[in-house]
């Protein structure tokens, strides 16, 4: 039985040339392509776009709707649309056709009027003659009356024009672009879509093009365009001009226009030119085959969960991704928002019809963050986010790792030896060195303490630090519930990064570390948002010398939802630090080194050969040290009598009889002098003086900092096993605490020591000023990295710190759950 209203739309493709028959999509397969070709629609995108364009208003001509019934009845026959979704469109048409005409005669009239005399032939009254005929064929009662029309359209109910599944409901975005008309989609929906990767975007396979949808998804051209439009918005009007002028000429239009936006208060955002242009290409992967239906749909699930959580409606969206247009190309557009978007905003066919809200099924976007986090759960990635924020370029890396290029391994590895002095040669276990949990713990006790004004007194016995170390050590309050691991552990995720491009480690290693940091980040910081603003929190408390604050990029990650922080696989299961982690006695018995050397935040490392030949020279330069044997000898002779002994031998008896002491000065002063002899009157007349209170001090701490120093070079140099260098440490501890109240008494016996067996040098007193900056900045944590004595209790001393918040400290310390 033929249906009456296929009857009717064939009837009307008389009207087209087309031969009278009972379907509109009789037409012979190859008949209907060819004309589709004449028509130059190469491919289903096209056709939407033109089914689109004749329904593209309220108001369109009787002609253009005619030629919609016949793209509909071409793409049917064709094979281009399914039999049922061709109809939906026949039927969208002639309910627009009944609608707007009282009558076949005034339909037939507007197709004249619009479409003249054409290619018709006229009949003698002045109608085609294809209209004539369907007159004729209505007034015998061989044709479907406007009556009949009516009541069959009624009894169709609403066309569906668009993929109905919940899972297809995403595409519509791709109509920013180009409708998508079909699922699954094949090469027929985008003849040529490879050629257009690898020509605009430079995408030369699945790998490429996976990496280049999770880019836009996480970072895209937006995240510039943010950090710009953040700062710009910071500086004056000759500040502006002056930033304009310092870019390359390639982007200075970008940069002009974006001064504009800030100028005018145009809303800066444009995340929609990203996340529509993912969709895009996962629908390019689909059509390519790169990607199963599936995994494009996936793909793109996640942009489109993104934009409906930033936008509230179409036309939102619209304007953000013509922003975002605008920025990329140089050129504003937002004048022409309402003609580029006419037909999807306003057309009734439009595939935005509806609430964007609404677009998503909540099972299919639950499923695709599933989904997407798969795509970003090895460890790699995590170390892909942290070193990102320093260096943005790293996020196009994300999915399968990429081949990099000579250039980019040969930078790693000039990187790693130019500022970490890292060689291949001594393996990656080597990156533990940067792992260092007791500077956390040092910054997490300062900032407990500011916030509770329990930090060290701003003067002391060797000077005052600077007003703006102190501002800065106190303004750690601000921190006080933040973890500090961050602070340290993004630095090392970025060296990690460097020995991962270098490609001269082990790789298998590397991942363990990387998932070793994981683990570490998962346990003090419990989502994205905690770990961000610890980072951002300490960044602007810490700034690095010389260097830009990364606070503005952290806030970026904190702020847009597609950043890959929040995509990560936020798990662990185990407890496995890339480092070790140094007990809170074994930090303090480190920490008596003080400013002797530079401050030590961890447990020290066998170092390679290159290494342990610059300490070697210096234990022998200073030390006259050749072996593990003269060594360990010499350390334990520090630690039982030392320098100390000297002092308490051949120099304190004289404070008994300051006649001989005179007379002894006298006699070397008059006669010519040995380097030795020279020494030994240096120290007479520091004994006369009691220089730097050296008769009245206590000068053990001398020994037992240079004792802990050495034994840190002989662990370095593998001439100490773990556990003789953890003995010395623990005795040296415990000698502090018989001959120490505490770190200001400890400092002063240091000084006096250091100051008293100095050997003769011009340099002595500039060697003093400094060693006294360098004590002052120890005692008062001013400024915080100086070192760690006033975030340590002394040994046997009665604790007076404030517990952290957290549980970032060092094991050992009571007060705190571990």
């Amino acid at each position: 039985m033929v249906d009456p209203l296929n009857a009717w739309w064939a009837q009307q493709l008389v009207m087209c040339n087309w031969a009278f028959m009972p379907d509109p999509m009789m037409l012979p397969e190859e008949a209907a392509r060819e004309r589709l070709a004449a028509l130059e629609i190469a491919d289903r995108g096209e056709l939407g776009w033109r089914l689109l364009e004749l329904r593209g208003a309220v108001e369109v001509p009787a002609s253009w709707l005619l030629a919609s019934l016949e793209l509909a009845a071409l793409a049917g026959a064709a094979g281009w649309l399914s039999h049922e979704q061709a109809c939906q469109w026949g039927l969208d048409t002639c309910r627009s056709i009944h609608s707007r005409y009282a009558d076949l005669d005034a339909w037939l009239e507007a197709v004249r009027t619009c479409r003249g005399a054409e290619d018709w032939m006229r009949g003698d009254d002045g109608l085609p003659e294809a209209c004539l005929a369907l007159s004729t064929l209505e007034a015998e009662g061989d044709g479907v009356t406007w009556a009949l029309l009516e009541a069959c359209l009624e009894k169709k109910g609403k066309a569906r024009l668009w993929p109905q599944q919940a899972e297809d409901q995403v595409w519509r975005l791709r109509a920013a672009f180009s409708p998508v008309m079909v699922t699954p989609a094949c090469e027929l929906d985008w003849v040529g879509s490879e050629r257009w990767l690898s020509e605009v975007w430079q995408i030369h396979g699945r790998d490429d093009l996976i990496r280049a949808i999770l880019w836009l998804t996480s970072q895209g051209d937006r995240q510039g365009w943010d950090i710009d439009a953040a700062r710009l918005m910071m500086l004056s009007q000759e500040e502006c001009q002056t930033w304009l002028e310092s870019l390359e000429p390639q982007v200075v239009a970008y940069g002009r226009l974006l001064s504009q936006y800030v100028a005018k208060g145009e809303p800066l955002e444009w995340a929609a030119w990203d996340w529509l242009r993912a969709v895009d290409l996962a629908w390019a992967g689909c059509c390519s085959g790169w990607l199963t239906q599936q995994e494009g749909t996936m793909l793109a699930t996640h942009a489109g969960d993104l934009v409906v959580r930033r936008y509230s409606d179409w036309s939102a969206l619209a304007r953000a991704y013509q922003r975002g247009r605008s920025l990329f190309e140089g050129q504003d557009r937002l004048p022409q928002l309402s003609m580029d978007w006419r037909l999807l905003m306003s057309s009734p066919a439009s595939p935005w019809r509806g609430s964007l809200g609404e677009l998503l099924n909540a099972d299919v976007v639950e499923a695709a963050r599933h989904s997407i986090r798969q795509w970003r759960s090895s460890p790699r990635h995590w170390v892909l986010a942290l070193a990102s924020v320093r260096d943005p370029e790293l996020s196009t890396r994300q999915g399968a790792e990429p081949v990099l290029s000579e250039s980019r391994v040969e930078e790693a590895r000039q990187y790693l030896i130019e500022s970490l002095e890292l060689y291949a040669d001594e393996g990656a276990k080597a990156l533990m060195r940067y792992w260092l949990p007791a500077q956390a713990h040092h910054l997490n006790q300062l900032a407990a303490d500011a916030a509770h004004r329990a930090l060290p007194p701003s003067r002391t016995p060797f000077g005052d630090p600077a007003s703006a170390d102190l501002i800065n050590r106190d303004s750690l309050s601000k921190a006080t519930r933040h973890s500090a691991t961050i602070h340290m552990a993004e630095k090392y995720a970025f060296y990690l990064q460097m020995a991962m491009d270098s490609q001269q480690f082990s790789e298998r290693e590397l991942i363990e570390m990387a998932s070793s940091l994981r683990d570490v980040l998962c346990r003090f910081y419990s989502s994205p948002k905690q770990l961000l603003e610890a980072w951002a929190t300490w960044d602007s408390l810490l700034p690095e010398p010389e260097q830009p604050t990364l606070t503005v990029e952290i806030r970026w990650h904190l702020e847009d939802p597609g950043s890959l922080f929040h995509w990560l696989d936020w798990a662990s299961d185990t407890w496995n630090e890339p480092g070790e982690r140094p007990s809170l006695s074994h930090f303090t018995a480190l920490a008596l080194v003080g400013p002797l050397n530079t401050p030590v935040w961890n447990l020290p490392q066998q170092e390679s050969d290159r290494e342990g030949a610059s300490i070697r020279d210096w234990i022998d330069s200073h030390y006259g040290l050749h072996s593990s044997t003269e060594l360990i000898d010499f350390v334990r002779f520090l630690l039982d009598v030392g320098d100390r002994q000297e002092y308490q031998i051949n120099y304190a008896p004289y404070t008994l009889n300051p006649a001989r002491l005179s007379s002894e000065i006298a006699t070397l002063e008059s006669g010519d002098c040995n380097e030795e002899e020279r020494n030994h009157l240096s120290r007479l007349i520091r004994v006369r003086d009691n220089a730097e209170s050296c008769n009245d001090v206590d000068m053990c701490a001398w020994d037992l900092a240079q004792a802990v120093d050495l034994a840190i070079a002989g662990r370095q140099l593998g001439w100490l096993a773990r556990s003789d260098f953890l003995s010395v440490l623990e005795r040296a501890y415990a000698l502090a605490s018989e001959h120490y109240s505490g770190w200001q008494d400890y400092a002063q016996g240091l000084y006096a020591g250091f100051s008293f067996f100095m050997g003769e040098t011009p340099d002595r007193e500039a060697f003093l000023a400094s060693f006294r900056q360098a004590i002052t900045a120890w005692l008062s944590a001013a400024p915080p990295l100086a070192g760690s004595w006033a975030s340590l209790d002394f040994p046997g001393a009665r604790p007076r710190h404030w517990a952290p918040l957290h549980i970032d400290t060092l094991p050992g310390d009571g007060r705190t759950l571990h």
